[in-house]
Parts: structure tokens; C-alpha cells; sequence
């Protein structure tokens, strides 16, 4: 089995690198890519936890972009793990996360919640590796008793047009194609069904988009289907992964649920 999308501790998973790399082998995954929301700081622990339990290891990033307010998610494989250029713009997309969740903190003390965002926030800052995010603010809200859940933090207070909801900031989707293929690597858009802008697709792949995500966990067999069409009429390889983050806001869905075709991940690696 061949999962390209999962995470850790080292953004919004549950799971540190090492138990996920053991939840990988259990679950007889034989390649596994992370990509973490806008960091590699899990890699190099994922690496050599896979080393060990004999699973080949793919690193990645989930990088995210922002298009009229909209979060779009560019994957990243194959780039060089010590581009300088890309460390530095990674550090800037994790700067940007800061300060959205305190801005998200500020809106909930509008509404009489009070969190202790520093303390919330006390992984991110004691290591500037770690991305943060509101996957963090919706569990905080779970322990503090305001939500029964982090689905429930999301539908009344986290999501767009709620109370606490604040527009991301940051690059384009075509400027993160262009940083990724300066260090060398290959971009895929994540998950476009919940893009839910499909005509935006021709526009990214004219402008340097290598593969289009058609396996992934929300992804029913017809939008897999018309995604692969997709991918095959604009020349675009093809990505897939569970999306796995160890926890069941997002499923319950476990590393190798979903798997890439072994014919695509080829292409990968001849298009690398």
C-alpha cells in the first residue's frame, strides 16, 4: 500500500512521528509520505522510525495556499529537504499561522471565551519546526466543555463566517508551484473536491502544477473518477493518500485506507 498524505505532532496529527510510522507498518503500508501543514519538522524522525520498520519513506509538505480567501492546499514530493529558499518560506507560512490563531483567541474573548492561547500555543513557540493551527483552538474548545467535539468547534465558531473565523493570509497556489519546483520538487493539489472549484484547475496546471490528489478519504467513486479525467486531460500525474491525522474529527480513517495504484506512483517516480 502506497499512502502519500498523512500527519504528526509537528502540525495538526496526533500522532507523534514514530507512532506513526509504527501505525503505517501495522496497517502493512509499504510507502509512506508525510506531509505536514507547512513543515518538515517531522521528517527526519518519521525517516528513521520507517528505517526501522521497514517502510519506505517519501517526505512531504502540505503547503498551503490561499485564493480569494479560499485555503487551497498544494502538496509538495521530491523537493530537496535542505533548500534553504524553502525553509525560509516555510518559516514565513508558520509566522502567518501564529498570528492568525492569536487573532482567533482575541475573537473568542469577544464572545466571553477565554483560553490560554499562550499556553495553547506553547509547542509552536517552544519550537519554531511545529505549524499550528485551528485544529489546536478546536480541541482546546473540546477541553474547555464549550463544544462536544472539534466538528462542533468548527460548525459554530471556527469555520468561515462564524464568530472566531479569521481569513488566512498567504501566498498563491502558482507561487507556491514555483517555490516547490525551485527546490526541486513536484506539486500536487490536495483534496480538490473540497476546493469545490474545479475551474481553477486548468489555470493551476498552466501555471507549473505537476499532479492532481484523486485518491483521498473525501473522495467518493464518482469525484475519483471525474478526477482522473481530469488529471489525464491537462497531462497532470496523479497522488493519493488517506490523509490520516489520528484522530476522528477527520474520520477515524487510519494510514493505507486509502492507497495511490501502483502505476501512478511509478509515474511519480519517472516524472522525479
Amino acid at each position: 500500500m502506497i499512502d502519500l498524505h498523512t500527519h504528526t505532532t509537528a502540525s495538526d496529527g496526533r500522532c507523534t512521528p514514530e507512532a506513526l510510522a509504527a501505525c503505517a507498518a501495522a496497517a502493512g503500508v509499504s510507502t509512506l509520505g508525510l506531509t505536514d501543514h507547512d513543515t518538515v519538522g517531522g521528517c527526519a524522525a518519521t525517516a528513521e522510525a520507517c528505517a526501522r520498520l521497514g517502510v519506505a519513506f517519501v517526505p512531504g509538505i502540505e503547503i498551503t495556499a490561499v485564493v480569494d480567501e479560499r485555503d487551497v492546499h498544494v502538496l509538495a514530493y521530491f523537493f530537496d529537504l535542505e533548500s534553504p529558499a524553502l525553509h525560509r518560506f516555510l518559516a514565513e507560512q508558520r509566522v502567518r499561522r501564529v498570528e492568525r490563531v492569536r487573532e482567533m483567541f482575541s475573537r473568542l474573548a469577544r464572545h466571553g471565551i477565554h483560553l490560554d492561547g499562550e499556553a495553547i500555543l506553547a509547542p509552536g513557540l517552544a519550537d519554531s519546526t511545529v505549524a499550528v493551527g485551528r485544529p489546536w483552538i478546536a480541541r482546546a474548545l473540546v477541553t474547555a466543555g464549550i463544544v462536544s467535539n472539534v466538528n462542533d468547534a468548527f460548525t459554530y465558531w471556527l469555520g468561515r463566517g462564524r464568530p472566531a473565523f479569521v481569513p488566512r493570509v498567504g501566498a498563491s497556489p502558482e507561487d507556491v508551484f514555483v517555490r516547490v519546483h525551485e527546490a526541486g520538487g513536484l506539486s500536487s493539489l490536495a483534496h480538490p473536491v473540497l476546493v469545490e472549484h474545479d475551474d481553477w484547475i486548468p489555470r493551476f496546471a498552466e501555471a507549473g502544477l505537476d499532479a492532481l490528489e484523486v485518491y483521498h478519504s473525501d473522495h467518493d467513486a464518482a469525484a475519483t473518477a471525474r478526477y482522473l479525467r481530469i488529471a489525464r486531460e491537462l497531462g497532470l500525474l496523479v497522488t493519493g493518500g488517506s490523509d490520516f491525522h489520528g484522530d476522528a474529527a477527520h474520520g477515524g480513517r487510519g494510514p493505507g485506507s486509502v492507497t495511490l495504484p501502483r502505476e501512478h506512483w511509478d509515474a511519480l517516480l519517472a516524472r522525479r
